[in-house]
């Protein structure tokens, strides 16, 4: 499985808070486990101004995500600059992990910097446990792209990659969060 190119989209019927219609990009897949961020989630915290301020950031292409349960105080960089080299993991075609301090506030301060997600947390797996959740049919898998990760609303995430896989994956798509609304 080529992990650094997948993402993966929770079964609608999961229903266990942070996961209820998750979207994480799985950024490594080894025998040894595996590790993801959820990107489709904001984050649901105030950031101290003195480290983050993005309300008075320049770059409007910057927001924050709750990337999962494990070291929720723990931030990650999922941006789209490919100029970091070593310092930054490519996990997929225009999407990359990593950057420091600097990096965040220069691109924080630049209105045409690259686009940035602050993941703070993150989800994992250990060995075999993703593959088991997959073929017990939890996860749906699709391609990781730029475009669905810094251009679709986060609100709109699941629902659209659902949409766009087609088939029956398009009808699950279209079940309201509520089902007691159906």
């Amino acid at each position: 499985m080529a992990s650094s190119l997948l993402r993966s989209i929770s079964y609608p019927d999961i229903d266990n808070g942070l996961y209820f219609r998750s979207v994480i990009l799985i950024c490594e897949h080894t025998p040894s486990g595996s590790f993801g961020l959820i990107v489709n989630k904001p984050l649901d915290a105030d950031l101290p101004e003195e480290l983050i301020d993005l309300k008075n950031a320049s770059n409007p292409s910057i927001e924050a995500r709750t990337g999962g349960p494990i070291a929720p105080n723990q931030m990650m960089l999922l941006h789209s600059s490919p100029t970091l080299g070593e310092q930054a993991l490519k996990v997929a075609e225009g999407i990359y992990l990593g950057g420091d301090m600097q990096f965040l506030q220069e691109s924080l301060n630049d209105a045409h910097g690259p686009a940035l997600r602050l993941c703070f947390g993150y989800t994992g797996w250990n060995p075999g446990q993703l593959e088991k959740e997959f073929m017990g049919g939890n996860w749906f898998l699709t391609p990781a792209t730029a475009p669905h990760l810094f251009e679709t609303p986060s609100n709109k995430l699941w629902q659209t990659l659902l949409r766009e896989m087609g088939g029956k994956y398009a009808t699950l798509s279209m079940i309201p969060e509520d089902l007691s609304l159906n």
